[in-house]
């Protein structure tokens, strides 16, 4: 998996790139705290370029809501698939995420 992250004033979006399994958490987890560490008001995650997720990266994901909430930073999620919406509404966890359609509703959100 390849992490890009682009800046918009005080939101930070970042794409992953290829499948999120165990090997990558430990990678995705020290790109975000870096990220958290310098203030950002909201992250967006885009999700289109990601085919697969294990239950280690959904697990990530988890980590990254709480470690957002706790930094008072706001976490959105963009680029959801039909696979990956379902694996959300399976996992009951559709209803943690604030979701949108398109990267560009995501990042206008935190205006």
């Amino acid at each position: 998996m390849k992490i890009k992250q682009q800046d918009y004033n005080n939101v930070t979006v970042v794409e992953l790139h290829g499948e999120f399994v165990e090997e990558y958490s430990k990678m995705f987890e020290d790109n975000i705290n870096e990220l958290l560490s310098k203030g950002k008001a909201g992250i967006v995650i885009d999700v289109s370029k990601m085919p697969f997720i294990d239950s280690r990266g959904l697990e990530g994901l988890l980590w990254l809501k709480d470690a957002c909430h706790k930094k008072r930073c706001q976490l959105k999620i963009t680029g959801l698939d039909q696979n990956f919406s379902k694996i959300l509404e399976i996992t009951r966890l559709d209803k943690a995420f604030d979701k949108y359609a398109e990267l560009s509703e995501a990042v206008k959100s935190f205006t």
